[in-house]
């Protein structure tokens, strides 16, 4: 049976990313491939733990993990609450 880590959009940065209230150290370990999957609202997900500096193209949604940062959901070249139509409170799930 696969983990879960449960958490909540807390917030809504000025580029429009999801900032999660799920801390980096709770993602200590864990595979940061296409293994790992992030769910938000039980509707739109996406795989894989990236870092800031990534080379995804425009329009992918991906999960950033950055040191004594939580987690944040990012759409390169967008932003991803208007794009998903997500807003503070949503549900997030890392299943790994």
């Amino acid at each position: 049976m696969a983990s879960k880590i449960k958490g909540t959009v807390v917030q809504i940065n000025s580029d429009g990313d999801l900032i999660t209230d799920i801390a980096d150290e709770q993602l200590v370990g864990i595979d940061r491939s296409a293994e790992t999957k992030i769910v938000v609202d039980d509707e739109h997900e996406t795989f894989g733990l990236f870092e800031a500096n990534h080379n995804q193209p425009a329009m992918t949604l991906i999960a950033i993990v950055e040191p004594k940062q939580t987690l944040r959901l990012h759409l390169v070249s967008d932003s991803a609450s208007m794009m998903l139509g997500v807003s503070k409170g949503a549900k997030v799930e890392v299943r790994y």
